[in-house]
């Protein structure tokens, strides 16, 4: 049977995973970010800044010890057992194909705005288009990955110049919505570093994945909190909270209104070009964790095929673009993305508590270590658990109930595959 590739290197993988962060998080949520937070939205970014780097650190702590395309599916049998590994890549799966969906739509919303098309039909066509990106190999999709993450990159950096000469001439501390709308925003935004995560799947198509995995994590965690940063003060420094709550395009919205109509277009161009590059990274990572977990024999081992001629697990793609497409129906925004939240939080709670587990249990000498120990005990892992179940608290109970749901699904499948 043929296998994947190591064919990706540090810089490939860490701009892979900024394209992923910086796409999902400005150019979709960021209007309905400040609609909560107001002018403070850039506490909301630090907050959901501190929350992936605690876990970001443990990612890298356990990617350099399982260097494998199964990841968190791993991770968590390796230290609590197949029943709750189930688990893990069920949630998984469920958040790359409920993710991408979300982006698709943010896709598909900008697309609209440019040319009044229906916004489903825009996503089905976009979450096709993804697949047979996807199909044709991880070297032509992560060429495809860092070329759209510089063309993002430049908005961004427009947006920021735009901003600059009024810094300082808004109260960047006037919420809409209070203490409470800050923190909701920081859950929603939360969202938007979703990706660095991801990479760890990838692991079995990169060169010397044990040291290459950890410092790409790190380094897309630091470069977009910076950029999220000074985008949101920027945006709330020209334009009004309450407008960017209300635009389609908030970003495009920002652009006009320093260089007109014109600018409007080239943004949400960009913005285009953004929200693909997040929607194919996401559907990226998702199908190589069904191909690992198919190779650990967590799911059926059809799931593992790899085409001989691309190299890529072509059955694990068919799946998880399909499952994106089923979600795309939905097509509430701000619902979908919620749930893709609650599926990594839950994962990100396991995924730190795998760290303490192997700290205590399974120590060992070499690779990446997150800093800071009390005894045995890693603090951010344990900052990690801490403020995953803060984020989850403050998600709103219809979501509570959908991933709770999620969880007792993916819980009914692992009894239905033992028994069969």
């Amino acid at each position: 049977m043929s296998k994947l590739e190591r064919s990706l290197s540090l810089t490939q993988v860490t701009l892979m995973s900024i394209g992923i962060i910086l796409g999902a998080g400005i150019y979709v949520v960021i209007g309905q970010a400040v609609g909560m937070a107001g002018n403070a939205v850039w506490i909301s970014f630090i907050i959901a800044a501190l929350v992936a780097t605690f876990s970001g650190l443990s990612y890298a702590e356990l990617s350099s010890r399982f260097p494998t395309a199964a990841a968190e599916y791993t991770y968590v049998e390796e230290s609590f057992g197949s029943r709750l590994a189930w688990i893990t890549g069920w949630l998984i799966i469920a958040g790359s194909i409920i993710g991408s969906a979300t982006v698709a739509i943010g896709f598909s919303k900008y697309f609209s705005a440019l040319f009044q098309t229906p916004i489903l039909h825009v996503t089905i066509i976009t979450l096709c288009i993804i697949a047979i990106v996807l199909f044709a190999g991880v070297q032509e999709t992560a060429s495809l990955t860092i070329l759209f993450t510089i063309i993002e990159a430049l908005g961004l950096i427009i947006i920021i110049f735009i901003g600059l000469p009024r810094i300082g001439t808004v109260d960047y501390l006037a919420v809409a919505e209070g203490v409470q709308g800050i923190i909701k925003s920081g859950v929603l935004i939360f969202f938007g570093y979703l990706g660095f995560e991801g990479i760890t799947r990838l692991a079995s198509e990169t060169k010397n994945p044990e040291k290459t995995i950890p410092k790409a994590i790190l380094y897309s965690i630091a470069i977009t909190t910076v950029f999220y940063i000074l985008v949101g003060i920027a945006a709330v420094s020209v334009i009004p909270y309450g407008q960017l709550a209300e635009a389609e395009a908030p970003l495009a919205l920002v652009a006009e209104s320093a260089f007109g109509s014109h600018s409007f277009l080239i943004l949400s161009v960009i913005a285009l070009f953004s929200t693909f590059n997040t929607a194919l990274v996401m559907l990226l990572s998702g199908s190589r964790i069904v191909y690992g977990m198919a190779e650990e024999k967590g799911l059926p081992p059809f799931f593992a095929r790899v085409s001989k001629k691309t190299k890529t697990p072509w059955i694990a793609i068919i799946t998880v673009v399909i499952g994106a497409v089923c979600f795309s129906l939905i097509g509430d925004l701000k619902t979908v993305a919620n749930l893709t939240n609650f599926t990594v939080f839950a994962v990100f709670i396991l995924v730190n508590a795998a760290v303490i587990y192997f700290r205590y249990k399974k120590p060992v000498k070499t690779g990446f270590f997150s800093p800071l120990s009390i005894g045995k005990m890693p603090v951010f892992p344990l900052f990690g658990i801490i403020s995953s179940l803060f984020m989850i608290i403050n998600i709103e109970l219809p979501i509570l109930i959908m991933g709770c749901s999620l969880i007792l699904i993916g819980f009914l499948f692992e009894y239905l595959k033992k028994v069969s």
